[in-house]
Protein backbone atom coordinates (compact mmCIF):
# COMPACT_ATOMS: atom_id res chain seq x y z
CA UNK A 1 0.00 0.00 0.00
CA UNK A 2 1.10 3.38 -0.83
CA UNK A 3 1.73 5.50 2.48
CA UNK A 4 -0.99 7.73 3.91
CA UNK A 5 0.59 10.71 3.24
CA UNK A 6 1.25 9.84 -0.07
CA UNK A 7 -2.84 8.85 -0.79
CA UNK A 8 -3.95 11.49 1.26
CA UNK A 9 -2.13 14.36 -0.53
CA UNK A 10 -2.71 12.82 -4.09
CA UNK A 11 -6.27 14.21 -4.07
CA UNK A 12 -4.97 17.56 -3.48
CA UNK A 13 -1.83 17.79 -5.91
CA UNK A 14 -4.16 16.18 -9.04
CA UNK A 15 -6.14 19.38 -8.21
CA UNK A 16 -2.30 21.88 -7.90
CA UNK A 17 0.14 20.65 -10.28
CA UNK A 18 -2.12 20.23 -13.70
CA UNK A 19 -2.85 23.81 -12.78
CA UNK A 20 1.57 24.75 -12.99
CA UNK A 21 1.85 22.90 -16.00
CA UNK A 22 -1.41 24.29 -17.90
CA UNK A 23 0.00 28.08 -17.48
CA UNK A 24 -2.14 28.97 -14.46
CA UNK A 25 0.38 29.58 -11.59
CA UNK A 26 -1.49 32.06 -9.07
CA UNK A 27 -4.96 29.65 -9.49
CA UNK A 28 -2.20 26.54 -8.37
CA UNK A 29 -0.54 28.85 -5.70
CA UNK A 30 -4.14 29.68 -4.04
CA UNK A 31 -5.22 26.22 -4.22
CA UNK A 32 -1.85 25.10 -2.48
CA UNK A 33 -2.58 27.59 0.31
CA UNK A 34 -6.44 26.06 0.67
CA UNK A 35 -5.68 22.35 1.17
CA UNK A 36 -2.30 23.09 3.06
CA UNK A 37 -4.09 25.27 5.41
CA UNK A 38 -6.86 22.68 5.63
CA UNK A 39 -4.54 20.31 6.37
CA UNK A 40 -2.94 22.40 8.87
CA UNK A 41 -6.02 23.31 10.83
CA UNK A 42 -6.55 19.48 11.25
CA UNK A 43 -3.15 18.85 12.44
CA UNK A 44 -2.76 16.54 9.23
CA UNK A 45 1.14 18.30 9.22
CA UNK A 46 2.33 15.39 7.17
CA UNK A 47 -0.06 15.91 4.21
CA UNK A 48 0.07 19.52 4.70
CA UNK A 49 3.91 19.35 4.63
CA UNK A 50 3.92 17.32 0.99
CA UNK A 51 1.20 19.33 -0.45
CA UNK A 52 3.28 22.75 0.22
CA UNK A 53 7.03 20.97 -0.70
CA UNK A 54 5.39 19.16 -4.07
CA UNK A 55 3.42 22.97 -5.13
CA UNK A 56 6.53 25.07 -3.90
CA UNK A 57 9.13 22.86 -6.14
CA UNK A 58 7.00 22.14 -9.15
CA UNK A 59 6.20 26.41 -9.04
CA UNK A 60 10.39 27.68 -8.23
CA UNK A 61 10.75 25.25 -11.20
CA UNK A 62 8.74 27.46 -14.18
CA UNK A 63 10.05 30.91 -12.84
CA UNK A 64 6.94 31.64 -9.90
CA UNK A 65 9.81 32.52 -7.60
CA UNK A 66 7.14 35.03 -5.18
CA UNK A 67 4.42 31.89 -5.18
CA UNK A 68 6.72 29.21 -4.57
CA UNK A 69 8.68 31.25 -1.59
CA UNK A 70 5.36 32.26 -0.51
CA UNK A 71 4.69 28.54 -0.51
CA UNK A 72 7.92 27.50 1.24
CA UNK A 73 7.85 29.81 4.07
CA UNK A 74 4.30 28.46 4.85
CA UNK A 75 5.96 24.72 4.89
CA UNK A 76 8.12 26.06 7.36
CA UNK A 77 5.38 27.41 9.56
CA UNK A 78 3.42 23.89 9.40
CA UNK A 79 7.04 22.45 10.61
CA UNK A 80 7.04 24.64 13.19
CA UNK A 81 3.41 23.48 14.02
CA UNK A 82 4.50 19.74 14.12
CA UNK A 83 7.64 20.48 15.84
CA UNK A 84 9.69 19.11 12.99
CA UNK A 85 13.05 17.61 13.64
CA UNK A 86 16.16 18.52 11.70
CA UNK A 87 16.86 15.33 9.65
CA UNK A 88 18.18 15.01 6.29
CA UNK A 89 14.09 14.57 5.02
CA UNK A 90 13.30 18.09 6.25
CA UNK A 91 16.40 19.48 5.98
CA UNK A 92 16.35 18.48 1.49
CA UNK A 93 13.29 19.54 1.13
CA UNK A 94 14.42 22.79 2.17
CA UNK A 95 17.93 22.75 0.06
CA UNK A 96 15.92 21.55 -3.10
CA UNK A 97 13.80 24.65 -2.68
CA UNK A 98 16.96 27.18 -2.06
CA UNK A 99 18.40 26.10 -4.87
CA UNK A 100 15.54 26.10 -6.94
CA UNK A 101 14.79 29.64 -6.03
CA UNK A 102 17.64 31.19 -7.68
CA UNK A 103 19.81 33.99 -7.03
CA UNK A 104 17.93 36.79 -8.18
CA UNK A 105 16.24 38.99 -6.08
CA UNK A 106 15.83 38.32 -2.31
CA UNK A 107 13.53 35.35 -2.76
CA UNK A 108 16.47 32.54 -1.97
CA UNK A 109 17.40 34.63 1.10
CA UNK A 110 14.06 34.71 2.46
CA UNK A 111 13.59 31.14 2.37
CA UNK A 112 17.15 30.86 3.80
CA UNK A 113 16.97 32.38 6.83
CA UNK A 114 13.93 31.40 7.59
CA UNK A 115 15.13 27.58 7.55
CA UNK A 116 18.06 28.88 9.00
CA UNK A 117 15.70 29.79 12.18
CA UNK A 118 13.51 26.53 12.15
CA UNK A 119 16.63 24.89 12.01
CA UNK A 120 17.75 26.84 14.86
CA UNK A 121 14.36 26.20 17.17
CA UNK A 122 13.87 22.63 16.16
CA UNK A 123 17.72 21.47 16.28
CA UNK A 124 20.69 20.90 18.79
CA UNK A 125 22.55 23.77 17.41
CA UNK A 126 21.99 27.35 18.54
CA UNK A 127 23.30 29.21 15.07
CA UNK A 128 21.11 26.86 13.00
CA UNK A 129 22.05 23.48 11.68
CA UNK A 130 25.96 22.97 10.74
CA UNK A 131 24.98 20.72 7.11
CA UNK A 132 21.97 23.62 6.31
CA UNK A 133 24.89 26.31 6.68
CA UNK A 134 27.47 24.20 4.74
CA UNK A 135 24.99 23.77 1.85
CA UNK A 136 23.83 27.44 1.55
CA UNK A 137 27.75 28.43 1.53
CA UNK A 138 28.35 26.13 -0.98
CA UNK A 139 26.15 27.09 -3.27
CA UNK A 140 26.85 30.83 -2.69
CA UNK A 141 30.60 30.24 -3.34
CA UNK A 142 29.71 28.21 -6.42
CA UNK A 143 28.35 30.79 -7.78
CA UNK A 144 30.94 33.39 -6.52
CA UNK A 145 29.47 34.78 -3.60
CA UNK A 146 32.14 34.98 -1.49
CA UNK A 147 31.43 37.62 0.78
CA UNK A 148 28.18 35.92 1.62
CA UNK A 149 29.15 32.53 1.62
CA UNK A 150 31.83 33.19 4.11
CA UNK A 151 29.55 33.53 6.95
CA UNK A 152 27.37 30.21 6.55
CA UNK A 153 30.68 28.22 6.31
CA UNK A 154 31.97 30.06 10.29
CA UNK A 155 28.60 29.14 10.88
CA UNK A 156 28.63 25.19 9.94
CA UNK A 157 31.84 25.04 11.81
CA UNK A 158 32.45 21.16 9.97
CA UNK A 159 35.47 20.48 9.08
CA UNK A 160 34.47 20.02 5.65
CA UNK A 161 32.98 23.93 6.27
CA UNK A 162 36.56 24.73 7.42
CA UNK A 163 38.38 23.38 4.24
CA UNK A 164 35.94 24.85 1.42
CA UNK A 165 36.48 27.80 3.36
CA UNK A 166 40.50 27.61 3.15
CA UNK A 167 39.95 27.21 -0.69
CA UNK A 168 37.69 29.98 -1.20
CA UNK A 169 40.02 32.30 0.62
CA UNK A 170 42.16 31.30 -1.10
CA UNK A 171 40.60 32.01 -4.02
CA UNK A 172 39.28 35.47 -3.06
CA UNK A 173 42.93 36.42 -2.22
CA UNK A 174 44.29 36.20 -5.30
CA UNK A 175 47.75 36.27 -6.44
CA UNK A 176 48.17 39.47 -5.44
CA UNK A 177 46.36 40.22 -2.20
CA UNK A 178 48.15 40.83 1.41
CA UNK A 179 47.17 36.65 2.65
CA UNK A 180 47.49 37.92 6.20
CA UNK A 181 43.78 39.22 6.66
CA UNK A 182 42.21 36.27 4.88
CA UNK A 183 44.10 33.85 7.16
CA UNK A 184 42.37 35.92 10.35
CA UNK A 185 38.98 35.69 8.93
CA UNK A 186 39.15 32.07 9.22
CA UNK A 187 41.25 31.56 11.79
CA UNK A 188 39.44 34.18 15.20
CA UNK A 189 35.86 33.15 14.88
CA UNK A 190 36.46 29.37 14.58
CA UNK A 191 38.88 30.26 17.79
CA UNK A 192 35.74 32.85 19.22
CA UNK A 193 33.58 29.98 18.96
CA UNK A 194 35.63 27.49 21.00
CA UNK A 195 36.17 25.67 17.81
CA UNK A 196 39.73 24.45 17.73
CA UNK A 197 39.29 21.39 14.96
CA UNK A 198 37.70 23.98 12.63
CA UNK A 199 39.96 27.23 13.09
CA UNK A 200 43.23 24.19 12.96
CA UNK A 201 41.38 22.34 9.59
CA UNK A 202 41.33 25.69 8.29
CA UNK A 203 44.93 27.89 8.88
CA UNK A 204 46.15 24.00 7.96
CA UNK A 205 44.58 24.06 4.08
CA UNK A 206 44.79 27.74 3.84
CA UNK A 207 48.42 27.69 4.47
CA UNK A 208 48.85 24.46 2.18
CA UNK A 209 46.84 25.55 -0.97
CA UNK A 210 47.90 29.52 -0.52
CA UNK A 211 51.81 28.72 -0.78
CA UNK A 212 51.34 26.20 -3.55
CA UNK A 213 49.80 29.14 -5.78
CA UNK A 214 52.50 31.62 -4.53
CA UNK A 215 55.85 29.58 -3.42
CA UNK A 216 57.21 33.15 -2.96
CA UNK A 217 56.13 33.59 0.26
CA UNK A 218 57.56 31.07 1.59
CA UNK A 219 60.47 32.36 4.11
CA UNK A 220 63.90 32.22 2.66
CA UNK A 221 64.95 31.46 6.20
CA UNK A 222 63.10 28.87 7.16
CA UNK A 223 61.84 27.28 3.79
CA UNK A 224 60.65 23.59 4.98
CA UNK A 225 57.81 23.22 7.49
CA UNK A 226 58.83 22.61 11.44
CA UNK A 227 56.67 20.01 12.63
CA UNK A 228 55.53 20.94 16.14
CA UNK A 229 53.38 17.51 16.72
CA UNK A 230 51.27 14.78 15.85
CA UNK A 231 49.38 14.49 12.84
CA UNK A 232 45.73 14.18 13.36
CA UNK A 233 43.20 12.44 10.26
CA UNK A 234 45.70 12.94 8.06
CA UNK A 235 46.29 16.76 8.74
CA UNK A 236 50.26 17.34 9.45
CA UNK A 237 50.95 19.51 12.75
CA UNK A 238 53.41 21.86 11.24
CA UNK A 239 54.03 25.84 10.81
CA UNK A 240 55.42 26.97 7.92
CA UNK A 241 56.99 30.34 8.02
CA UNK A 242 56.28 32.78 5.33
CA UNK A 243 57.31 36.12 4.77
CA UNK A 244 53.30 37.41 5.76
CA UNK A 245 53.98 38.20 9.99
CA UNK A 246 49.98 37.80 10.54
CA UNK A 247 49.71 33.99 8.09
CA UNK A 248 52.46 33.65 10.52
CA UNK A 249 51.19 34.33 14.16
CA UNK A 250 47.56 32.96 12.94
CA UNK A 251 49.51 29.62 12.60
CA UNK A 252 51.01 29.88 15.76
CA UNK A 253 48.03 31.29 17.38
CA UNK A 254 45.92 28.64 16.91
CA UNK A 255 48.09 25.78 17.65
CA UNK A 256 48.55 27.59 21.40
CA UNK A 257 45.01 27.71 21.77
CA UNK A 258 45.12 24.10 20.84
CA UNK A 259 47.47 23.08 23.79
CA UNK A 260 45.98 25.75 26.12
CA UNK A 261 44.49 24.46 29.69
CA UNK A 262 42.84 27.39 31.20
CA UNK A 263 44.70 28.49 34.21
CA UNK A 264 45.93 24.72 34.46
CA UNK A 265 49.10 25.22 31.89
CA UNK A 266 50.85 28.19 33.18
CA UNK A 267 53.52 27.27 30.11
CA UNK A 268 51.13 28.20 27.52
CA UNK A 269 49.57 31.10 29.57
CA UNK A 270 53.20 32.67 29.22
CA UNK A 271 53.35 31.26 25.54
CA UNK A 272 50.22 33.44 24.75
CA UNK A 273 51.04 36.68 25.78
CA UNK A 274 54.45 36.16 24.50
CA UNK A 275 53.25 35.50 21.39
CA UNK A 276 50.90 38.42 21.29
CA UNK A 277 53.14 40.78 22.82
CA UNK A 278 55.92 39.64 20.04
CA UNK A 279 53.71 40.29 16.85
CA UNK A 280 51.57 43.42 18.34
CA UNK A 281 54.77 45.09 18.68
CA UNK A 282 55.74 44.05 15.23
CA UNK A 283 52.73 46.52 14.28
CA UNK A 284 50.81 45.62 11.34
CA UNK A 285 47.39 43.46 11.64
CA UNK A 286 47.89 42.01 14.78
CA UNK A 287 48.07 45.48 16.58
CA UNK A 288 44.84 46.59 15.09
CA UNK A 289 42.57 47.92 17.47
CA UNK A 290 39.59 45.13 16.64
CA UNK A 291 41.90 42.28 16.57
CA UNK A 292 43.50 43.40 19.92
CA UNK A 293 39.93 43.08 21.49
CA UNK A 294 39.42 39.82 19.94
CA UNK A 295 42.71 38.59 21.07
CA UNK A 296 41.62 39.28 24.71
CA UNK A 297 38.49 37.54 24.41
CA UNK A 298 40.49 34.76 22.84
CA UNK A 299 42.97 34.79 26.09
CA UNK A 300 40.21 34.34 28.54
CA UNK A 301 38.49 32.15 27.06
CA UNK A 302 41.31 29.48 25.97
CA UNK A 303 44.10 30.32 28.71
CA UNK A 304 41.63 31.81 31.93
CA UNK A 305 43.64 35.29 31.46
CA UNK A 306 40.80 38.26 32.62
CA UNK A 307 39.99 40.48 30.33
CA UNK A 308 42.05 44.27 31.84
CA UNK A 309 40.60 46.64 33.68
CA UNK A 310 40.52 49.15 31.17
CA UNK A 311 41.30 49.00 27.17
CA UNK A 312 44.93 51.54 27.29
CA UNK A 313 48.06 51.45 24.99
CA UNK A 314 49.78 48.36 26.81
CA UNK A 315 47.65 45.67 25.63
CA UNK A 316 50.81 43.24 26.53
CA UNK A 317 51.05 44.91 29.87
CA UNK A 318 47.32 44.62 30.51
CA UNK A 319 47.28 41.00 29.85
CA UNK A 320 50.25 39.99 32.01
CA UNK A 321 48.69 41.45 34.94
CA UNK A 322 46.02 40.07 34.52
CA UNK A 323 47.12 36.88 34.19
CA UNK A 324 49.60 36.88 37.54
CA UNK A 325 46.69 38.22 39.69
CA UNK A 326 45.16 41.70 38.31
CA UNK A 327 41.30 42.24 38.87
CA UNK A 328 38.22 41.74 36.27
CA UNK A 329 36.73 44.99 35.20
CA UNK A 330 34.67 46.52 37.89
CA UNK A 331 31.49 48.65 37.18
CA UNK A 332 28.18 49.59 38.57
CA UNK A 333 26.43 47.37 35.88
CA UNK A 334 28.52 44.36 37.01
CA UNK A 335 31.23 42.53 34.81
CA UNK A 336 29.41 40.16 32.03
CA UNK A 337 29.95 36.57 32.60
CA UNK A 338 33.39 35.00 31.53
CA UNK A 339 33.44 32.31 29.11
CA UNK A 340 36.45 29.96 30.04
CA UNK A 341 36.65 26.57 27.89
CA UNK A 342 37.02 23.89 30.46
CA UNK A 343 40.24 22.44 30.31
CA UNK A 344 41.29 19.00 29.78
CA UNK A 345 42.11 15.91 32.23
CA UNK A 346 45.99 16.89 32.33
CA UNK A 347 48.25 19.62 31.41
CA UNK A 348 49.38 17.34 28.98
CA UNK A 349 46.42 16.61 26.86
CA UNK A 350 47.26 18.69 23.21
CA UNK A 351 44.04 20.69 24.24
CA UNK A 352 40.53 20.84 22.55
CA UNK A 353 40.93 19.44 19.34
Amino acid sequence: MPPARATSSARALEAILPLIISGQPYEAHQKARTFASRYNKSSQYDTAIDVLFQSARELLKVGQQGSGTDLASFLLDVYDNKGEAVSDESRGRLTQLIALAGPSGSWRKTIIDKAVSWSAKAGVHPAGDPDLHHYVGELLYKEGNFAVAEPYFLAAGKRDSARVLAEMLVEWAGSDSPAGPFALRGTIPYLQNGNILAARTFIVHFVSQLTARRPSLLSPHQPTPIPVGQPTEGEADEIVFTTDSTLNFAQLAVRACQRAQGDKNKVMREAWVRLCGTYQSKGGLVSNREVRKTLIEIAELYFAIPPPRAQQANPLGDMISAMFGGAPPTGGGGAPARRILAPGPSASTPGLD
